[in-house]
């Protein structure tokens, strides 16, 4: 999650060594949350929990994809439209879309109406069926390409997240999913998918989410190919 992710409004200020910023309930949180409340929600009870459901799954590889070339809160403002139009993201529907459908996205002002992420999402339900089919579900999938520990920063502090574009892991999933199909899945895309759905934990050391986020982590099943 970059600073370019944040929309406009008056954003709190922000320790310039932690980079986290103190919220008027008086708890430290990363500094991208910008103390919006839109993006509070989000950050505390959704960023860096760990997900194995693949309707979560699918909506957030897909939402990414939309959210290439614009701020992260236009998208989260526009979830609720965007699960209207593509059928809350169940995929096995959404992979029998047509192009009167493609119309109709076209013409929703309650999503981003740009032809080839439309078109990218129906084709990424009928990607996401392939890989169900093979791995019995998305989340054995993805959760195959977690970085291993060794791999990961000692300390995420502001510095070291600020460097958090994209990682080898991100760019073999990305390269994964491209070869079986998949569109608007680049690395850095497909970094911010893991850290939104836990797969990393990338709160600021000193955030109230860190530890929290971390518990889950550890007591997360991983899901396993069948």
């Amino acid at each position: 999650m970059s600073e370019q992710t944040i929309g406009k409004g008056t954003k709190p200020e922000r320790d310039p060594v932690t980079g986290l910023i103190k919220g008027e309930d008086g708890k430290d949180r990363c500094w991208w949350y910008g103390g919006l409340d839109d993006y509070l929600q989000y950050h505390d009870t959704e960023w860096g929990w760990p997900v194995d459901d693949d309707r979560r799954l699918f909506e957030k590889i897909c939402l990414e994809g939309f959210q290439s070339g614009l701020s992260w809160l236009t998208i989260l403002r526009k979830r609720d439209g965007f699960r209207a139009a593509f059928a809350n993201f169940e995929f096995d529907r959404v992979a029998a879309f047509t192009e009167d459908d493609v119309e109709r996205c076209l013409a929703d002002a309650g999503i981003v109406r740009h032809r080839k992420k439309i078109e990218s999402t129906i084709n990424n339900a009928n990607r996401a069926l392939e890989l169900r089919k093979e791995f019995g579900s998305l989340a054995a999938f993805f959760w195959s390409f977690e970085p291993k520990p060794e791999n990961r920063p000692p300390k995420i502090d502001f510095e070291t997240a600020k460097t958090l574009g994209k990682t080898a892991e991100s760019t073999a999933l990305s390269k994964e999913l491209k070869k079986r199909g998949w569109s608007f899945v680049g690395p850095t895309t497909v970094y911010a998918f893991m850290q939104s759905m836990g797969m990393v934990n990338d709160h600021l050391e000193g955030c109230c989410c860190r530890e929290p986020v971390e518990d889950a982590r550890n007591a997360f099943v991983r899901p396993v190919p069948r």
